[in-house]
């Protein structure tokens, strides 16, 4: 009974949170007529410092991710050309490790979104974010589980050998 709620769930879940996330990106938003004083000088040292501050939040994203997968592609060319016999298990631990990696890049990649949108956010700024964050989230939590079930069929697969 379990086994078939979480079944649904799984199927479920994804098709509610893109539809979620299709309709908040649907909405028609009138953007609210702002009067922006060109002599506030904190808003804009504001906004200019944690525009820094979210371009290193995506550069670290971008180094992260591209780190793992230099680092992924070189262990899967060694064990290509060792023509090592546990060559399908390497290449579950090659997975893990760059899923691992990914999951990071897409945690300071929502984060320099919601940097971004932290100075003088409007309501479209607000839903925008919303949305994405929404989408990266879901991406991150398909990610982590799978990462999940490849662990545990390890770990059982692990026990049945010994």
């Amino acid at each position: 009974m379990k086994q078939n709620r979480d079944s649904l769930v799984t199927l479920l879940l994804p098709f509610a949170l893109i539809l979620g996330l299709v309709l908040l990106l649907s909405l028609n938003v009138e953007q609210a007529d702002r009067v922006v004083t060109s002599n506030d000088l904190l808003e804009s040292w504001l906004k200019v410092t944690i525009g820094y501050l979210a371009a290193v939040a995506e550069i670290s994203a971008a180094i992260v991710i591209g780190l793992a997968v230099i680092q992924g592609f070189l262990t899967y060319l060694k064990q290509v050309l060792s023509r090592s016999r546990v060559h399908f298990d390497s290449t579950e631990l090659i997975r893990l490790q760059l899923g691992r990696a990914l999951a990071l890049g897409l945690e300071f990649s929502v984060a320099s979104d919601i940097l971004r949108t932290a100075v003088a956010p409007n309501r479209q700024d607000i839903l925008n974010l919303g949305a994405i964050v929404l989408l990266r989230t879901l991406l991150n939590y398909f990610l982590e589980r799978e990462i999940r079930q490849v662990e545990q069929s390890r770990s059982s697969d692990g026990e049945r050998v010994n």
